[in-house]
């Protein structure tokens, strides 16, 4: 290994534990994974020649050209990484719109009960299926939000919001559009639509069910009467539009978002072109709704809800921070780190890709799986035929892994940290009760995944 490639992994290895203590430095994690991918790149650019002629062997170009060849290389990743931030901003923004519209109202009415063991299962369904849906964090913050107008005490709203985080984990795992990390390995190419659903949706159930029959022995009796769900509560701002006008923006928004699938299927398009024409399509409606509430009750046409104004609210520093996750990746990808690194692992663990893939997902617990899940698609090449093609052992265990494993500690997924914020729910309580559970139910779903690869689903679908 050269000296620049160790400056380079130096330079990852410094600006990744400085996200790692974000709490402690007061430092926005964007900022650093920025500043990591351009230093990354720079020290690149120092000397390229050598890292292009390794990586891409047929390479025949001229000292002048190399300059050229390389900003090239770091065009194309640029664009591969562009679609799936363009992805995640149209999906925030459809999931934003369709939430200050009221579009979630239902789920409260639906989720009722007097028995506390009985709302945990509703509560563990209800997020299972959204997540897979919309996404774990947008998911985590909808269903806390109807938790506390459900329960009163915070040592149960602990229990209830410790199985949110491990059923959002677990329902986007088996989704193509429920995780950063399927959203990636979906927009690559490396599993399909129809594969990751058929054969992760009886793992993710499993890594799902199991902690929540555990969980329910925590909670006994009855729900207190002095916390009643109010029916049809609504703000005043989602007044602006009538029931039937929000049930018309909630099916076309997340109508729109499953429909993505089968329009990418169809089309050969890549999938954030489907987000997009759905946020077209939803942004239009509203925008008529809003011409026309404004001819009958006048006033100023800037209505706080109009998708231009929701647009603002999206949270562009974690768009900017998975962009610099993403380019400080490519860029170890191109010194050929990656490589390195996956040869080790395949020859200490022999090849056998649960392995590999288990030790990932439980590395996903501590670190953030969106730099991890980057780092695996460029570690290994995809083949044709075997556990490394479409929709193979390794990039299917790689996409449940990713996401589940983020369960067995709080601060290892984005469901777990938001939730964490919410509840106030401390690290020490959370692996003292549930940290355990949450591991059982992942190794569950492996061990599920073996036996439906063995018998059933021999060879990808």
């Amino acid at each position: 290994m050269s000296t620049l490639s160790l400056f380079i992994i130096i330079v990852f290895i410094l600006g990744y534990a400085l996200i790692a203590v974000e709490s402690l430095t007061k430092i926005n994690k964007a900022a650093i994974a920025l500043l990591m991918f351009v230093v990354c790149w720079v020290l690149f650019m120092v000397d390229p020649s050598k890292f292009l002629l390794t990586m891409h062997p047929d390479l025949n170009v001229t000292a002048h050209s190399v300059m050229s060849f390389a900003n090239k290389v770091i065009v194309e990743h640029l664009g591969d990484t562009a679609t799936t931030l363009f992805f995640l901003m149209g999906a925030m923004t459809i999931v934003e719109v369709v939430d200050q519209n009221g579009g979630f109202n239902w789920v409260k009415n639906v989720m009722r009960s007097k028995s506390k063991r009985g709302l945990m299962w509703k509560i563990a369904f209800m997020t299972f299926f959204l997540s897979a849906i919309l996404d774990n964090l947008t998911t985590s913050i909808v269903m806390i939000m109807i938790l506390r107008k459900l329960i009163k005490s915070h040592e149960d709203r602990m229990v209830y919001a410790s199985l949110i985080i491990i059923a959002a984990n677990s329902g986007g795992a088996f989704s193509p559009i429920g995780d950063v990390t399927t959203i990636m390995l979906w927009n690559k190419g490396l599993i399909t639509a129809a594969g990751v659903i058929s054969e992760i949706f009886i793992p993710s159930l499993l890594s799902m069910i199991i902690p929540a029959l555990i969980l329910q022995f925590m909670l006994k009796g009855k729900i207190a009467t002095d916390a009643p769900l109010s029916i049809g509560e609504e703000n005043e701002s989602e007044k602006e539009f009538g029931g039937f006008q929000r049930k018309l923006i909630f099916a076309i928004g997340v109508g729109g978002l499953c429909l993505v699938p089968v329009f990418h299927t169809f089309t050969g398009l890549p999938p954030f072109m489907g987000i997009l024409c759905v946020l077209g399509l939803l942004w239009s409606v509203t925008e008529v709704f809003y011409y026309r509430l404004y001819k009958k009750t006048g006033g100023s046409e800037d209505f706080a809800k109009r998708v231009s104004n929701l647009l603002r609210r999206i949270d562009m520093s974690t768009i900017l921070f998975f962009l610099g996750i993403l380019m400080a990746v490519a860029c170890l990808e191109e010194i050929g780190a990656l490589e390195q690194v996956g040869k080790g692992l395949n020859i200490t663990f022999n090849g056998n890709h649960y392995a590999v893939t288990g030790i990932i997902g439980a590395l996903s617990s501590i670190i953030d799986n969106v730099p991890l899940v980057a780092g695996s698609m460029g570690m290994y090449p995809v083949t044709v035929t075997g556990d490394m093609a479409v929709d193979g052992i390794f990039w299917q265990l790689l996409a449940y892994c990713a996401g589940v494993g983020g369960s067995m500690l709080i601060i290892g997924s984005a469901a777990g940290v938001v939730v964490m914020g919410l509840e106030k729910i401390t690290f020490g309580w959370y692996m003292k009760k549930i940290s355990w559970i949450a591991l059982v139910g992942y190794l569950s779903g492996i061990g599920s995944y073996a036996l439906i690869r063995t018998f059933l689903f021999v060879s990808p679908l």
